[in-house]
Formats: structure tokens, sequence, C-alpha cells
């Protein structure tokens, strides 16, 4: 189906945003720049989006196909689909640009911080919701300790692949390729029954 001009000219000015934002950082980044890259008037980016902040909350939507409806793992193999679940990432093809723009969007974040809470609420919680309901699912099925407390099981799950993106590729270091799986057998180690055993 063709896109109305509309559709083309939000999906112009995402595209551009995006560029921009991880070229120049967001901050260094202005509504008329954004206008003058995307060949959109700064009068229609305004009837999308109300202020910079909106546009680059739908910019890190757009950026991490949150958009679509993401997999859901649920084989019965509770360490397999843990795995997936923290390797998984949407819009593959956008991985570089998710790299480039995150140096800046943790400044940014810092120095505005009702922006970061809602950037955490648009673009975390997703995962994280998708991990809770994985916990729990073991835990009924009798594969988790009935004693896992899921706020302290997410950050154990989650913090070193936060670290993994965050610190490591972008300070230096080695990034192990295949984090996730000592991350939940690690994690299983210490929570799982003898069903949820990481296999050796």
């Amino acid at each position: 189906m063709a896109r109305t001009k509309s559709e083309m000219a939000h999906r112009k000015v995402l595209e551009a945003a995006l560029r921009l934002f991880a070229e120049r950082g967001i901050d260094a980044t202005s509504m008329d720049a954004i206008a003058e890259a995307s060949g959109v008037s700064k009068a229609t980016i305004y009837k999308h989006w109300r202020d910079k902040n909106t546009l680059c909350l739908e910019v890190l939507v757009h950026l991490h196909g949150l958009n679509l409806e993401p997999p859901r793992f649920d084989s019965g193999d509770l360490r397999a689909d843990l795995i997936a679940q923290l390797n998984y990432q949407p819009a593959e093809h956008r991985r570089k640009m998710r790299e480039r723009i995150m140096p800046h969007l943790i400044a940014y974040s810092a120095r505005n911080p009702v922006f970061g809470r809602q950037w955490r609420e648009r673009v975390l919680e997703q995962p994280r919701r998708q991990l809770r309901e994985m916990i729990e699912r073991g835990v009924k099925s009798g594969l988790l300790k009935e004693s896992v407390d899921p706020d302290v099981a997410l950050p154990l799950l989650l913090g070193p692949m936060l670290y993994q993106h965050i610190m490591l590729k972008h300070l230096g270091g080695r990034v192990p390729p295949d984090l996730a799986t000592y991350v939940v057998d690690a994690f299983l180690a210490a929570y799982g029954t003898t069903g949820a055993h990481p296999r050796t």
C-alpha cells in the first residue's frame, strides 16, 4: 500500500532526526536542523510532535523496533528462553545506529531527568515486562524457586547486558559473545530447581 504524503513526511522527519542525533548529539540538534535535513517544514513537524523530547522518544521507539510486535519466547525450555530474550535485538539492521546514539542519549538523559524517565519507561519497559512474565512462568512451573523475587531477578539478568551494551562497547573492553549464556547459567545456579539447572 502506498504511503500518504503525511506518512512519508513523518518517516523523513524520524530518519533525519535519528541521523542528526547520532552525529551531533541531542542537545546540539535543533528542530530547525531537523526540518532542513528532512525537507519537512517546522510547522508540519510541530503538528506531529509538540517538542524535541517528544520527537526524540518516537525516534527511540522507531530505532528499537518497539512499534513492532515482539516475539514471545515460550518454548518450555526456560534456560533457552531466557538466553533468547536477553540476546534479542529488535530491528537488528539499526543496531549500529543504536550504538552510535547511545552515548548521546545517556548524556542527554542525565541532564534531562524527566526525559530520562520517559525513555526508560518507553524503551526499557518492554523487555522488563517480558522477562518478568518469564520468571513468573518459571516459578509457576516449578523450574524456579518460589523465593525468587522478580524485582531482584530483573536487575540480575538485565544488569550485565546493559553493562555490555553501554560500558564495554563505548568505553572499550572485550565483549563476550555468549554473555547471555553465562548470565542465565549463573542465575539458574542460584535460583533454579533441579529441572532448570544449567546444562554441562
